[in-house]
């Protein structure tokens, strides 16, 4: 049961993460750093509830390629030339980056946690 509940809360959290990035264009900065904080903190319950196990390695390895691809998305420069959407992918890639970071942060740590008691 937990871990359906940790495959779905991280679910809801991406998708959370692409609406704000979407409307993160048209909000004011203050409401998108609320909105953004309370994402990282979702991201960090995410990563003490969702991953256990054999899942461990699998996650590590998805998420530190979905945070790199996000980074160099979210850099604004990089999606200068993209016309009419640029912005609003920036704010996707942006927003993901601030949920899937802490949740693989501490998954990361749980990991390493396990790898020195085994030793």
């Amino acid at each position: 049961m937990k871990k359906k509940v940790g495959h779905y809360a991280f679910i809801v959290g991406v998708v959370v993460a692409i609406l704000l990035g979407l409307a993160s264009a048209n909000l004011d900065a203050n409401t998108v750093a609320w909105l953004t904080s309370l994402l990282v903190v979702a991201g960090l319950l995410v990563g003490f509830i969702n991953v256990t196990g054999k899942d461990t390695k699998d996650f590590l390895l998805t998420a530190t390629i979905l945070v790199l691809v996000a980074s160099f998305g979210a850099d604004k420069l990089g999606l200068e030339g993209v016309h009419y959407i640029g912005d609003y992918l920036s704010g996707i890639f942006q927003q993901m980056l601030a949920f899937i970071v802490p949740a693989t942060v501490v998954i990361a740590l749980e990991e390493v946690l396990q790898l020195a008691k085994a030793k």
